[in-house]
């Protein structure tokens, strides 16, 4: 696997922020009482396909708010 890049063959954009979105994933799984807790070894089985799709949702969601309230702040987005 070349570096950057994570299993799924997309180029991670910010170093090392994978644990930070996997931390925001369980939290909005534990939210959402899904039964799935950060340190299961990722095993989603049980979890219905909508659900964990109300999960992306809900990440894409918050993390708008946050790149929106930057903007808001005077934050200028970086150039990838």
């Amino acid at each position: 696997m070349a570096l950057g890049q994570s299993g799924n063959g997309r180029t991670q954009l910010v170093k090392d922020a994978h644990k930070a979105l996997d931390n925001l994933k369980y939290e909005i799984a534990e939210e959402l009482n899904l039964g799935v807790h950060q340190g299961s070894e990722d095993y989603w089985g049980e979890v219905s396909s909508r659900n964990c799709g109300n999960v992306g949702g809900q990440m894409v969601r918050r993390l708008m708010t946050m790149a929106e309230k930057e903007l808001v702040n005077g934050k200028k987005p970086e150039k990838f």
